[in-house]
């Protein structure tokens, strides 16, 4: 990339995800944002679709169609929609950050399962480089094509990850996700709808979830799992229940995790004597690019659980995808992404 600041443009900014990329980017050294699209508001200011971003910017929203040239193009799309428009951004843009599932899976029997319909194009999706920095960070580096994680994907992968690769995984991986309600974007439907969702704890996914490909492919291990839409507006939080290959000890699993991610900027291993602490929490990572990641072993060694915690939108999509691109630049990994969330909430 070019020195001194490069120009981004953010594709679908008038979304959650869209918005949280703007967010990060406004803040950020070494970016200036050049231009934000949304066919449905363009003209519109910024601040009348995203109110946080009061008095940070003046720009307006654009089509599609008007977005110029720049250095990097952020495509938080819908799913099908990058892989149909990839020529035209790519010749926009040299380096494309994409926050659809659209080049996520190089498996195709994966994507066949989970995702049936339209496959992308194999020659672009030979370049795309899987956006996990804590697990491909030395891909990222240089990468110009980047398709960044699925956020109750990534945290599972987060969690799963070292186990996998220590071979202590013995048989199918239960995940038990919990999601907020922006998970689900910003266009509402009857089960986004306040009078139905508002205290209910309802299963919205029992079994065959699309995240399975992303973590199967990732971990090497198979995977059950089942989504439920909580309360809440942000956060992840998932239970990986494992059997372990051999009982284990505590002491060999702090040794696994923290060979993994002593050195990561944004992992943190949760370890609390206090009962209200003990287990990561996702309240307190909102608007934070922290994956918190902690766990409890029976007494026999024979099953664990880990549970992982993130923001849905930041460490699950815009915060990650800066991350990625500021490894791709050769940039400071954590520049943008400095916030430490706020307590209480």
């Amino acid at each position: 990339m070019k020195t001194g600041r490069a120009r981004a443009s953010v594709v679908g900014g008038g979304g959650y995800i869209g918005g949280e990329v703007v967010r990060l980017l406004l803040g950020h050294p070494e970016v200036e944002l050049a231009q934000v699209t949304s066919t449905r508001h363009r003209g519109r200011p910024l601040r009348s679709v995203h109110p946080n971003l009061r008095d940070q910017t003046d720009l307006t929203y654009v089509t599609d169609d008007e977005v110029e040239a720049c250095d990097v193009v952020f495509l938080a799309m819908p799913h099908g929609a990058s892989m149909k428009s990839i020529d035209r951004w790519a010749a926009l843009a040299p380096v494309v950050v994409d926050l659809s599932a659209d080049f996520r899976l190089a498996d195709h029997e994966l994507r066949e399962r989970y995702y049936p319909g339209p496959a992308p194009d194999p020659m672009w999706l030979s370049r795309f480089r899987t956006g996990i920095p804590e697990l491909n960070r030395d891909a990222l580096r240089g990468a110009k094509h980047i398709a960044v994680a699925g956020c109750m994907a990534n945290a599972a992968i987060l969690a799963l990850h070292p186990l996998a690769a220590a071979g202590l995984v013995d048989g199918p991986v239960l995940v038990d996700a919990r999601t907020g309600s922006s998970g689900g974007g910003r266009t509402p439907d009857e089960g986004s709808h306040h009078p139905e969702r508002s205290g209910a704890l309802r299963m919205a996914k029992p079994h065959g979830h699309r995240h399975i490909a992303e973590i199967q492919q990732a971990c090497g291990v198979p995977v059950r799992m089942s989504v439920t839409a909580i309360e809440a507006v942000r956060g992840v939080q998932v239970a990986c229940h494992v059997t372990p290959s051999r009982p284990i000890t505590e002491r060999e699993l702090w040794a696994v995790f923290r060979a993994a991610y002593r050195d990561e900027p944004f992992i943190r291993l949760v370890r609390e004597r206090s009962a209200l602490h003990r287990l990561p929490e996702p309240k307190i990572l909102s608007g934070t690019n922290f994956c918190d990641i902690g766990f409890a072993l029976n007494a026999a060694g024979d099953h664990l659980v880990v549970v992982a915690a993130i923001d849905n939108l930041v460490k699950g999509g815009a915060g990650n995808a800066v991350q990625c691109l500021n490894i791709a630049s050769g940039w400071d990994e954590s520049a943008g992404l400095s916030f430490a969330g706020l307590h209480p909430v």
